[in-house]
């Protein structure tokens, strides 16, 4: 690129150091550096026009655009450049805070001076690998966020856990009944319109399994189930009830049993860094499915994110949280170091603007305790993030920082869910089922009174009543204890409380 587009001063991007490679990334074998027309896709995050606060009451899509949306002049001057440098503007997206540029890997390189970047290869898949600092044109150090999609690897994984076939557990629910225990309000009888939006990262669905599903079990679905393709995603079942389309049916069928009124947007895009955020941007702003409640059911430990995309994403969820859309997020499987070797929380639950789901075991009889099968058998996520710290309304958290979950739910295998993936019937926990679980609520909780919950937490954490107190049990790293703790968070949900509460607190 020539000097003139950014007069040759860059400074590195704040917070772009990445830290070591998750678990998914260990087997990942270096193939060399990248050729100079290596074909790259950059998003690059920008901040909105004035920063988010928490509003008293969800924001119109028109008053978030003029409060909200990127100037104009910002976008048009990182346009300017990517142009100068020869790279391809494939959109841009004033609502979403982004644009997204194309390019040979030498244009793109360039203009933001990643360090490290390299082709990595995984089983059959080569992709882009990156550590170390991205850096910017200094005419555009006050405005860009993240610049996403020079590291290709995979960021996440779903958290679900299917029963062992040597377990001698008789106990499953489906997920009605599983409601029911947690006493949810009934449909009502003209419920106001609802969209759940589901986010995946891989795999797919049937259709015909799905309706298959929910007439075996009785329930008699009005909502809508649409595939949403982002950024080369697509729903794309792969036949292997053991991959990711145990995830998205599970988050199918548990959301579409428990809100069987509510639309189901299926958001599809793939495994990395901006395919997740990009998805989520999706979601939150698009207009034609319009989710009230996003679940999310794929994260990891918070170790393996670099700061960059942790802020680009959080950003998005303090988007959704301006429009009164409520985000329930999975925390984790693998206990309360995340399936490291210290202890750390998963992201995106980490966020201070999600609702982090942890997990419990609900037995027909007795006490409703943390879930904890075991190093191999999982246990739920949390603990303090590191990178967030305590938001004001997380009471009962003692610690500086963003404490994980903040709610809990039926997620042991032992005590699972009954469903069907690729037209197979099995049993199915894990931290992945609280997330759409609670998502269906809020959704009905909305359908009452046909208004947004939104950033739910901050009503919740006021009235703690409203939820079991989980007492007994650890995750591994954290016991469980009278009020909020770092294993089931406030506890699992009493539903008409909850929902009552949400009731006097929802925006318009």
């Amino acid at each position: 690129m020539s000097g003139a587009a950014n007069d040759g001063t860059l400074v590195a991007l704040a917070g772009s150091v990445a830290h070591a490679v998750m678990q998914t990334h260990d087997h990942a074998v270096y193939v060399g550096e990248a050729g100079p027309q290596h074909q790259v896709r950059l998003v690059v995050v920008l901040k909105p026009q004035t920063p988010f606060s928490l509003p008293c009451e969800a924001l119109s899509r028109e008053v978030y655009r003029a409060r909200h949306a990127t100037a104009p002049e910002v976008i048009d001057r990182v346009l300017a450049m990517a142009r100068q440098a020869g790279l391809h503007v494939e959109r841009s997206d004033a609502l979403g805070h982004h644009v997204v540029l194309t390019g040979g890997m030498q244009d793109v390189c360039c203009l933001f001076r990643p360090e490290h970047v390299g082709l990595y290869r995984l089983g059959q898949h080569q992709f882009l690998g990156r550590h170390g600092h991205i850096s910017i044109p200094h005419e555009l150090s006050d405005s860009i966020v993240a610049v996403m999609g020079f590291d290709e690897r995979p960021i996440a994984r779903p958290h679900f856990r299917i029963r062992p076939r040597a377990s001698r557990s008789t106990t499953s629910y489906t997920p009605v009944q599983v409601a029911e225990r947690y006493g949810f309000p009934k449909v009502p009888a003209s419920p106001a319109r609802q969209t759940i939006g589901l986010i995946e990262l891989g795999g797919g669905y049937e259709a015909s399994q799905m309706t298959a599903y929910f007439s075996q079990h009785g329930v008699k679905r009005t909502g809508t189930l649409t595939a949403v393709p982002v950024s080369g995603g697509s729903n794309a079942p792969s036949g292997d009830p053991s991959g990711a389309d145990g995830e998205v049916q599970l988050d199918i069928e548990v959301a579409g049993s428990v809100a069987p009124f509510a639309n189901l947007a299926v958001y599809f895009a793939p495994n990395q860094g901006n395919g997740f955020y990009e998805a989520i941007t999706t979601a939150v702003h698009d207009t034609t499915n319009a989710p009230d409640v996003i679940s999310i059911s794929w994260g990891g430990p918070e170790s393996s994110w670099s700061a960059q995309d942790m802020t680009a994403m959080d950003q998005a969820f303090q988007s959704a949280a301006s429009l009164g859309i409520t985000v329930c997020v999975a925390s984790g499987d693998s206990g309360a170091d995340d399936g490291t070797s210290t202890p750390t929380v998963d992201f995106p639950a980490s966020s201070p603007h999600v609702l982090a789901c942890g997990g419990t075991s609900l037995p027909q009889q007795g006490a409703e305790v943390a879930w904890n099968d075991g190093a191999d058998g999982g246990a739920t996520g949390g603990g303090y993030s590191t990178r967030f710290s305590r938001p004001a309304w997380q009471a009962g958290n003692t610690n500086a920082m963003r404490g994980v979950p903040d709610v809990s739910g039926d997620a042991d295998p032992e005590t699972g869910y009954e469903v069907s993936v690729d037209g197979q019937s099995t049993v199915i926990g894990g931290t992945s089922a609280v997330a759409p679980l609670w998502a269906a609520l809020v959704a009905l909780c909305n359908a009452a009174d046909g208004k947004k919950a939104g950033l739910v937490a901050t009503q919740l954490y006021s009235h703690a009543g409203d939820l079991n107190d989980i007492t007994s049990g650890n995750n591994n790293g954290y016991e469980a204890g009278h009020g909020w703790d770092p294993v089931t968070g406030l506890g699992s949900p009493k539903g008409v409380q909850v929902a009552a509460t949400l009731a006097g607190s929802a925006s318009a």
